[in-house]
């Protein structure tokens, strides 16, 4: 109650504290998968070792955080070999020189089809500022995901020379996280 009181007082507005919510990430549940086109054709493959932590509560958005990281030597999914080894070279995302790419939210706003995480992504040690809107289901203790980020691969000099591979790439997210107590 003081709290309540003190906060009026100072700057003339009722709030209360915030109602974070952490969340475990169930990894076996959940996936990142990417599709690129290479001469007109689907690239797709997925990065097998990911981690993040979430902060989220529908109810208090600005105290809502997202920190994810993707482990890029974990590059599968891709027959191809050739293909393959340019992905995770250093003209591709220098797995050896790059081991993480991450996205740091700054801010969690609710949109008209779900929400949209806002922060930096940074990719080959390149940062740049990006948008992921996303879906969210909330039952049960149990939160479900699902996003798409598009990325310009090229500004973040990722296969710059690969004149048959489109700029454009998406990275497809399924989370799935319980409640953390």
């Amino acid at each position: 109650m003081k709290y309540v009181l003190l906060t009026a007082l100072a700057g003339g507005l009722i709030a209360a504290p915030a109602l974070a919510q952490d969340w475990v990430l169930d990894r076996e549940a959940s996936s990142v998968e990417f599709e690129a086109r290479n001469s007109g054709a689907a690239l797709t493959g997925q990065f097998e070792a990911f981690e993040a932590d979430i902060t989220l509560d529908p109810e208090d958005l600005p105290g809502a955080r997202i920190d994810a990281r993707v482990s890029t030597p974990s590059l599968d999914g891709i027959s191809d070999s050739s293909i393959r080894s340019a992905l995770r070279g250093s003209g591709g995302l220098g797995v050896g020189a790059h081991p993480d790419a991450r996205f740091v939210s700054d801010e969690i706003v609710a949109t008209e089809t779900g929400y949209e995480a806002r922060g930096t992504l940074t990719l080959k040690g390149q940062s740049h500022d990006a948008s992921l809107p996303f879906t969210l289901d909330i039952a049960d203790g149990r939160a479900v995901a699902d996003g798409e980020l598009e990325i310009e691969r090229t500004r973040y000099d990722v296969g710059s020379s690969w004149d048959t591979v489109a700029d454009s790439v998406i990275v497809r997210l399924h989370i799935e996280a319980d409640a953390a107590d």
